[in-house]
């Protein structure tokens, strides 16, 4: 981050009068959209394996709740349940996120707890996708060891095969999605000098009431 890029004395979009993490989140999700050259909803996923080693990677943030959806109101993506994070999440059902959008000079971070998404859910996301990757979620083992490009392609051509053109592709029983609901909110924002703004949204549980705190950079 470059030092003295920002006034000092000018406050976060929103950090100064938000009390729902929620509202502020969106908020700065829509900036984002609006000036992230790519992938504006790419994040880390970290998770833990069997020995307790995070793990990370970078996904896509393919949905967000309204507030219609009650107290397990969260953040939704998509993966192989076979993979290494899918198992992972299967094992572990805790998880962080992080989101930096880097044209704003800002970050969001969330930790809380995962829950498969419903097959409905997952189901109508799948329809949505390209029917390319359709077949590549039936192709990829992934995750797994691959012995070569050629044997990925050979896969695909079997998958392809498999599912004629006129008829739609059916979602892989082990391909779905999960959701994180937070417990936990940070808000960071860049300032000068590295005396960046902090704010934090913390609660014991999803139907627990937002705390909210300011935290030293």
């Amino acid at each position: 981050m470059n030092e003295g890029s920002q006034n000092a004395s000018t406050p976060a979009v929103g950090l100064a009068e938000e009390d729902d993490p929620f509202a502020l989140f969106d908020q700065w999700f829509a900036d984002a959209s609006e000036s992230e050259i790519n992938d504006p909803n790419a994040m880390i996923l970290a998770t833990l394996d069997d020995d307790g080693l995070p793990n990370a990677r970078t996904l896509l943030l393919k949905g967000v709740d309204e507030p219609a959806a009650g107290p397990d109101r969260g953040y939704t993506f998509y993966t192989n349940f076979e993979s290494a994070k899918g198992r992972e999440l299967m094992g572990h059902p805790k998880a962080a996120m992080v989101f930096h959008w880097k044209s704003l000079r800002r970050q969001v971070r969330l930790r809380g707890l995962i829950a498969p998404v419903s097959p409905e859910e997952a189901d109508a996301y799948y329809a949505s996708r390209p029917r390319g990757s359709q077949i590549g979620a039936w192709a990829s083992m992934q995750s797994r060891p691959l012995e070569s490009m050629q044997a990925l392609n050979a896969a695909v051509e079997e998958a392809t095969a498999r599912f004629p053109e006129d008829q739609p592709v059916p979602r892989p029983p082990h391909w779905s999605g999960f959701r994180l609901v937070p417990l936990e909110m940070e808000f960071w924002h860049d300032r000068p000098y590295r005396l960046h703004e902090r704010v934090v949204f913390r609660r014991s549980s999803p139907d627990a009431a937002w705390q909210r705190s300011r935290l030293f950079p």
